[in-house]
Order: structure tokens, then C-alpha cells, then sequence
């Protein structure tokens, strides 16, 4: 008698390693009583957990015999949520794995260079990101782009933002693919965030609101150490006149909490001098003109005080 969640540790194995351990009489049985499913060619899976995420994960890498890739890839690092619809993998082009249901295979000339999350091989977060992106540009093979964009977009700004990835390591693993879908977009939005963009509002509020003739150049994350001692960042400044831009998207400023939050914080400037100008997202993205005269008006009397 054998335990079978005992020889699928983790849900799922090959079935010639689960073969070798029993016998292919009893994986047959197993498999005509319902007790094991093949999830892929030549992967076991037990019925009750074929269709969790980290299963299927699993049951993909067994199967190509390749590390997880993609927005696959980028869920296992923890920059994206697991997300519905087929997992991602890449093998090397001298291979054409197939006859695996709700698995993408990628196929690479490059380097596989892969690392171990959670016992799983994956790629490197940089490349992930790198690949995802590629792809969410490539609308005419990839049926899901339309969706995968912003999701792609808010974790290269996430990695670099919580320094899971460098800006840099970003810049190089997109050289390294002599040409991808996406690679001028994907510079641009390296260059918003690498000058301090933290959000997809802060690179809005730059593309279209700071980045004007009438308005002089500011600094991005701008360090200001308060009367209380904690040091704030803020999001567009002018130092020299001592004037602030803070852009609120309703993640981090919605609650009643956050803004009594806020409004402590702009006292505490308001008493070294600081004027702080806020903008709500629905105000910015949809009076991005109005937001800029403000701006201008300030910028303008407070030159004139000096």
C-alpha cells in the first residue's frame, strides 16, 4: 500500500519517477481509479490539487524541463499575484516540448541562468520582468496582452521601488535581447524611474503635468528632515523656493487615516517654510492644465519673494 501524497510531496511529479518507486502496474491503476491525474505528458498530479497555482507550477517545470518564466516567473519572486490562465516557461531553441495544456513555452537562445525560489527554478527577476514586458507587446501571439500590460508596468516600477530589482539589472537583461517588442517603451519608463517616479500617477504627473516649458526644473523624492525627526520624501520639489508637488492615488491616501496623515505632514513642512501643493488622482489625470497653472502661480509668487 502506498501513500500517495507521500510520493507527490508537493502535489505533483514526474510519473517515471513515481514509476521507479512503485511500479507501472500500480501508477496505471492509480490513474484508471481517478486516484492520480496526468496533468501534463508524462506528469502525475493529485486530484485534489491539480489546480492550485503552485501544483501546476510545478507540473510545468517537470514537464518542459525548464524554469518557470514570464509573469510565471515574477509571481514565484513575489512581484506579481499568481494570476489565472497559463503558466510561462522558457527552454533552450534546440527544444520543442509539447502536448502540455495551459502551459506557453518560450524558446531562447540566451543563456538559461535560473535561481531556486521556493524550491522551484525560475528566472532571474530582472530577466522575468524583461520577458513579461516583451511580451505583453506582442499582441498579435499573446491573446492576453491587452490585460498584461499594467500589470507588467506596475511591477517594474514595484521591483525598482521596493529595490527588488536594479534599474540597471533592468537596462542590462533588455540589452542583452539584441531586439524585443516594447524595448523604447520599456527605456522610457526605466528613465521615469529611475529620476524618482514611484507610481504610475507620479509618471503621469511628470509626462504631463511637470515636464513643461513654464514650469523650472524640480527634484524627484526630494529628502526633508522635520522638526519631529522623521525625514519625508516628496514627490516633486523646488528646494530654493521651498515648494512641493505630492500626488495622492487613492492606494496610499484614500483613507480618513492616511489623509489626517498627510495633513500632519504638510503642518510640519508648512513650519519650515514649505508650501505643498496636492493633487488627487481624479484631479490630475482629468485637469492636468488646471493642476499645471496652480503650480505656475505658486512657482510665480514665490519667485517674486525672494
Amino acid at each position: 500500500m502506498h501513500d500517495l501524497a507521500a510520493l507527490l510531496p508537493h502535489g505533483s511529479a514526474r510519473r517515471d519517477r513515481v514509476t521507479l518507486a512503485t511500479s507501472s502496474t500500480s501508477v496505471s491503476r492509480w490513474l484508471t481509479d481517478g486516484d492520480v491525474v496526468l496533468l501534463h505528458p508524462g506528469v502525475l498530479a493529485l486530484p485534489d490539487r491539480a489546480g492550485e497555482w503552485p501544483v501546476r507550477a510545478r507540473a510545468a517545470v517537470l514537464w518542459a524541463r525548464g524554469p518557470l518564466s514570464h509573469l510565471s516567473a515574477l509571481a514565484v519572486h513575489q512581484l506579481v499575484p499568481a494570476r489565472p490562465g497559463p503558466l510561462h516557461v522558457t527552454v533552450p531553441a534546440d527544444r520543442w516540448p509539447r502536448g502540455a495544456v495551459g502551459v506557453t513555452v518560450h524558446r531562447t537562445t540566451l543563456t538559461l541562468e535560473t535561481v531556486g525560489v521556493n524550491g522551484l527554478p525560475v528566472l532571474d527577476a530582472a530577466r522575468s520582468l524583461v520577458d513579461a514586458w516583451a511580451w505583453s507587446c506582442t499582441p498579435r501571439r499573446n491573446p492576453r496582452a491587452a490585460s498584461e500590460v499594467p500589470v507588467v508596468r506596475q511591477a517594474v516600477i514595484e521591483a525598482v521601488r521596493t529595490r527588488a530589482v536594479d534599474v540597471d539589472d533592468l537596462r542590462a537583461a533588455s540589452a542583452q535581447q539584441q531586439r524585443h517588442s516594447g524595448r523604447r517603451e520599456l527605456v522610457e519608463l526605466l528613465d521615469l524611474v529611475a529620476g524618482g517616479c514611484q507610481s504610475e500617477l507620479e509618471v503621469f504627473g511628470v509626462l504631463h503635468v511637470l515636464r513643461d516649458p513654464r514650469i523650472p526644473p524640480f527634484v524627484q523624492q526630494h529628502r526633508v528632515a522635520l522638526p519631529t525627526g522623521r525625514t519625508v520624501y516628496l514627490d516633486a520639489a523646488w528646494p530654493r523656493l521651498r515648494v512641493a508637488v505630492e500626488l495622492d492615488g487613492a492606494a496610499f491616501h484614500g483613507s480618513r487615516e492616511q489623509r489626517e496623515r498627510d495633513m500632519r505632514r504638510d503642518t510640519a513642512l508648512a513650519t519650515l517654510g514649505w508650501v505643498v501643493l496636492r493633487f488627487s488622482y481624479r484631479r490630475l489625470v482629468t485637469d492636468p492644465a488646471g493642476c499645471r497653472r496652480e503650480i505656475e502661480a505658486v512657482l510665480r509668487r514665490r519667485l517674486a519673494d525672494l
